[in-house]
């Protein structure tokens, strides 16, 4: 099953919460696949926040870590009613930063390699797989970060390679987005 944004936002309205009062929603897949540009446009039509996996990944070697920060510092309180709060990942800085306050939203959206493993459980009301071709997402990882980091992204994609391998997440995703396709229908 495949929809644009739009359909998407009307499959998780008719959807009841189930993280506490949050009807939650995981964008995963490889990097540069189109996630961050879906999950933006879903969390416009839904009126929804939107928490990027980048935020809490400890740099190019957090895939793995920044599950942990996702379910400690946002899930866990929202599926309480209690809002929430995540300390943001700084790049360029190479440390986490600020804080960032998330109140108890009625659509959260969580979007980045990562976002929807077999811990996240059926607390999501919809999982999304967006894909792409390989070397179309190195090529786009490339022009944002620039040529210096190619060796991160091609070091990234060992990384989640093997994690969505061990997780079997686009097996588990209710619906998977064509990366390269316009996002409406």
């Amino acid at each position: 099953m495949s929809l644009g944004a739009p359909g998407l936002a009307r499959l998780v309205r008719e959807r009841a919460p189930r993280l506490g009062p949050v009807r939650l929603v995981c964008v995963d897949g490889p990097a540069g696949a189109g996630k961050s540009t879906l999950a933006e446009r879903l969390g416009q039509d839904l009126g929804a926040t939107v928490i990027h996996m980048d935020d809490l990944y400890e740099g190019w070697s957090g895939l793995e870590g920044g599950w942990d920060r996702l379910e400690e510092q946002v899930l866990a309180p929202l599926a309480s009613g209690r809002p929430a709060r995540y300390q943001r990942y700084d790049w360029v800085e190479g440390a986490f930063a600020e804080w960032r306050d998330v109140p108890v939203p009625e659509h959260l959206v969580v979007e980045g390699c990562g976002s929807a493993p077999r811990a996240l459980g059926d607390r999501a009301v919809l999982v999304v797989w967006v894909e792409a071709p390989s070397e179309l997402r190195l090529a786009r990882g490339v022009a944002r970060d620039g040529e210096e980091m190619r060796a991160e992204w091609l070091r990234w994609r060992d990384l989640e390679a093997a994690h969505f391998a061990r997780e079997g997440t686009r097996a588990r995703a209710d619906v998977v987005v064509d990366g390269t396709a316009v996002l409406d229908p």
